[in-house]
């Protein structure tokens, strides 16, 4: 009965949640954790975080390293040079955070100086100043920061939500998870209020589905957002004045898939579903876990994540395109 109660509550706030995001009168409070150098996903999902300012209250960019995107110092670099893309330089905070895993680093953290530790420390320190509504963290790389923020302050769980881009549950594998297993499985192990999406690779379920074509690239994304005065220097060694003409380059650089050639927006997806929950369909389940590489389910776990798919491609990438052309800055 106990866990029944539980569930019901549970199911309860997700309604409420709902109702109270489609009649919002405040900004979303939010830290975007991310492995900003891997691949191209990262960068447009914190431009389109960055360009809805109307609707989220940005504390900080947290960072990662994971192993396509090379050390700490380069996903910090990369995430720095969005934000000047995004004319936010001075005015949203970029913060190194760990370049291991969390087994690695979990027992250093009574040191006043670790791996990672300037954003485990802001991690905490923003959590603890939150009132009222939890301050949402919208992880789009591996889990180590969070896990290791809430091994050093475990008081700090009823204050956040982690919304993760990650897993391909309920099958095995994706990139964001086997980065750090153990920091995965130490999460859905407290009681810090929990959100996952899988990838679910080739599937239109996951976040895999919500994609861009490669046709469309040029003529949807080029020369939109800020327009600065000075250039800024991309990874490719060009330079842009703008966020949409980097965000081209990148795209030509990448790998695409399926005809007609597509690549998917996997992180840009958290942060639209954090913006309308309308655009995804959430389950309640007991909290899963992890065993070697595969998904092992616990029926009877009275610990309740929520489970996003099945969403709303065409109105994400509309919107996505109508940021960049139209972005909301705090003047």
């Amino acid at each position: 009965m106990k866990i029944l109660n539980q569930f019901f509550i549970l199911c309860c706030l997700v309604l409420l949640n709902i109702s109270c995001d489609q009649n919002r009168t405040t900004k979303i409070p939010v830290i975007f954790d991310s492995d900003t150098n891997n691949e191209l996903d990262d960068q447009n999902a914190l431009a389109y975080l960055l360009f809805n300012q109307q609707v989220f209250d940005i504390k900080g960019i947290t960072t990662c390293a994971t192993y396509n995107g090379g050390d700490i110092d380069s996903h910090y670099n990369e995430a720095v040079r969005v934000v000047k893309l995004c004319d936010q330089e001075g005015k949203v905070n970029v913060i190194k955070g760990a370049n291991k895993d969390f087994n690695q680093i979990k027992n250093s953290i009574d040191k006043e100086v670790f791996d990672g530790y300037e954003a485990v420390d802001f991690i905490i320190s923003e959590a603890k100043k939150i009132q009222g509504e939890k301050l949402q963290i919208c992880a789009v790389g591996k889990l180590t920061n969070i896990a290791l923020a809430l091994l050093k302050a475990p008081e700090i769980e009823s204050k956040i939500k982690v919304i993760w881009l990650g897993s391909n549950y309920p099958d095995k594998g994706e990139y964001n998870q086997e980065n750090d297993i153990p920091s995965v499985n130490f999460v859905l192990n407290t009681h810090v209020e929990f959100e996952m999406l899988p990838c679910r690779y080739g599937e239109l379920t996951g976040t895999d589905g919500v994609k861009i074509y490669k046709a469309t690239i040029q003529e949807k994304i080029a020369g939109l957002g800020v327009q600065l005065d000075h250039k800024i220097k991309g990874r490719d060694g060009g330079t842009y004045s703008n966020f949409g003409d980097y965000a081209v380059t990148l795209f030509k650089n990448a790998e695409y898939y399926l005809d007609p050639p597509s690549h998917a927006l996997f992180d840009m997806v958290t942060v639209a579903i954090m913006k309308n929950p309308n655009w995804g369909k959430q389950t309640v389940l007991p909290a899963p876990i992890i065993s070697g590489q595969e998904w092992v389910d616990r029926p009877n776990n009275s610990r309740k994540i929520i489970l996003w798919e099945n969403y709303d491609a065409d109105k994400m990438i509309k919107d996505f395109f109508t940021t960049l052309k139209h972005p909301h800055l705090n003047e």
